[in-house]
């Protein structure tokens, strides 16, 4: 088997998110063909050579080039990070909105045929209705199934708060730069 040379440019909160990001991408490209693209989905891993980079005082092309000359298709990946990630560095990284439902609420216990291929089957008032839910599931599918006893609201929804994720306005993904010899 050959190698062929690659450099791909990818972006990540991390260097191995951007790795992940890259092999994904390559994936998507070219393929998997069995670890041998040519691409960087065929690398066993990268290491980072931003430190090499900066204390070697070369261009980045001159840096890739000399790097390229000792590579080999087993040393796997390497990169340099071209744009450093920038963190949210906010105290209270989350928002939380309250739902709140009008009227009072009534706690009833409900069966619930369950299976991990499909998620919920269904829910019932009594055992034996989820019973037979899951049998039916099971004996169509294939599938194991099961039935567990829930407390459900009456009426309405469970849903009291919403948490989302509140970016910083500064937050940014790095990028790097990864080049090497991949299997082909």
């Amino acid at each position: 088997m050959g190698a062929q040379p690659f450099n791909v440019r990818s972006k990540g909160k991390t260097a191995q998110e951007a790795y992940k990001n890259a092999v994904e991408d390559a994936n998507y490209e070219y393929g998997h063909q069995e670890g041998y693209s040519g691409a960087i989905n065929s690398t066993p891993g990268f290491r980072d050579a931003t430190k090499k980079y900066l204390t070697s005082g070369l261009p980045k092309y001159n840096f890739i080039e000399q790097r390229m000359d000792d590579l080999t298709k087993h040393d796997g990946a390497e990169c340099i990070c071209i744009s450093e990630p920038k963190g949210n560095k906010n105290k209270v990284k989350s928002q939380v909105e309250h739902v709140t439902a009008p009227g009072t609420k009534k706690w009833v216990l409900k069966y619930v045929a369950l299976s991990n291929a499909k998620g919920i089957i269904g829910s019932f008032p009594t055992k034996g209705d989820a019973v037979k839910a899951a049998r039916k599931y099971t004996e169509e599918s294939g599938n194991s199934s099961y039935v567990e006893m829930r407390k459900e609201l009456e009426k309405g929804s469970n849903l009291t708060a919403k948490i989302t994720y509140k970016k910083s306005s500064n937050e940014k993904e790095g990028e790097w730069e990864f080049y090497g010899w991949a299997s082909c």
